[in-house]
Formats: C-alpha cells, structure tokens, sequence
C-alpha cells in the first residue's frame, strides 16, 4: 500500500503546520493510545501521526486498529500519514525471535522496525523531532523505548522526544478518552506471539 495522508483539516497537506509550534512526527500504536498523547502534546506541538505497524497481525486486526486511528485523527484534526503495511518483512525480521517472551528481545527489533520507519518519513517532510505512542502502555518497557528512539533519531540526524506518557495518569485519560469516542480497545500489543 503507497503512503498515503487522512486529515479533516488540511486534505491537502501532509504535514499539519501551526507556524506557532514546532512539528512532531507522533509514531502511533493505536487509536485508544493516540488520544491521551495527542492532548499532550498539542499544546506545545504542531502533531503530525504516523502510522506504521507491521507487527499487527491478521491483517483484518491491523485494518479494525487503523480504523479507530483514523477515527481520532479526524475528531482532533491531526494528520494522519498511514505508511505500508509490510507484515512479511516483520516477520522476516522477527522470524528468530518469535519464541521469545513479550517485553522481550523481539520487541525491541519491533520497536525499532516502526520508529525507524517513522524517522525516515519524518526526514522526508522535514519534521526534525519525532516521538511515539508506545510509552503510554503500563505493559511496555518505557527506558527500552526511549532508548531505541534516541539511537533512531540520532542515527537519522533528528531528536526523539524522550516521554513516559503513562505518567500523571496518562493511561488512564486514554481509556477514558477512548470509551467517550467509542474506540475499539484491542486485548493484545499486536504481534500473534503476543496473543499467547
């Protein structure tokens, strides 16, 4: 699937610019995560959501999850860059770690898979800073993410906005967040070792 861009609020653009704020490029987990990080960070951000998860697994899963992102892009007004679905190279590039326990070395691999990828589009659009949803889950290990995102970003010359966006009750405001819209709430990170 080509790149492509969904927002309400500038059909044409592809990147959200407020000349007031600087531009983020939010790496997005999943739509009920979106919502309490977006309201974080748009007071002090102009917030650009990339969408990139290969590791979601069937594809009617990824499908029913970019669904309830595009659902808060168009309620907030973020752009939303929904990037391909390659759920091959996932799994070419975890095909060894598949055994391993979640939190494990396979996460890592996934971890960065995605934020990389949301690095290179950053640079593509000439957003200097990048972040990602994923530090608002109780069940992610917030110092390995941030440690992956700061390797990724210095690698792709940009800054990782190191977050622990579970923090003052950041996960909690996102399952209120995500029963007022209606959000489908998934029961598994993403991956089908996960499910296990």
């Amino acid at each position: 699937m080509p790149d492509q861009v969904v927002t309400e609020t500038a059909p044409c653009a592809d990147v959200l610019v407020d000349l007031d704020l600087p531009p983020v490029a939010l790496h997005v987990c999943c739509g009920p995560c979106a919502t309490a990080v977006i309201e974080r960070l748009s007071p002090e951000w102009s917030v650009s959501a990339v969408w990139h998860n290969p590791n979601i697994q069937p594809s009617e899963e990824h499908a029913r999850r970019l669904e309830s992102m595009q659902t808060v892009a168009a309620d907030t007004g973020v752009p939303l860059a929904i990037l391909e679905y390659d759920a091959d190279r996932w799994l070419e590039e975890c095909r060894a770690l598949l055994d391993e326990p979640e939190g494990g070395r396979r996460c890592a691999v996934c971890f960065r898979m995605r934020l990389m990828r949301t690095a290179q589009w950053a640079v593509e659009h000439d957003v200097e800073t990048i972040a990602t949803t994923l530090s608002i889950s109780p069940h992610k290990d917030v110092e390995l993410i941030n440690a992956i995102g700061a390797e990724v970003a210095r690698e792709c010359g940009l800054r990782f906005l190191i977050e622990d966006f579970k923090q003052r009750n950041g996960f909690q405001r996102s399952v209120q967040l995500s029963r007022e819209m209606c959000l489908y709430r998934q029961d598994y990170c993403g991956c089908l070792p996960s499910r296990r």
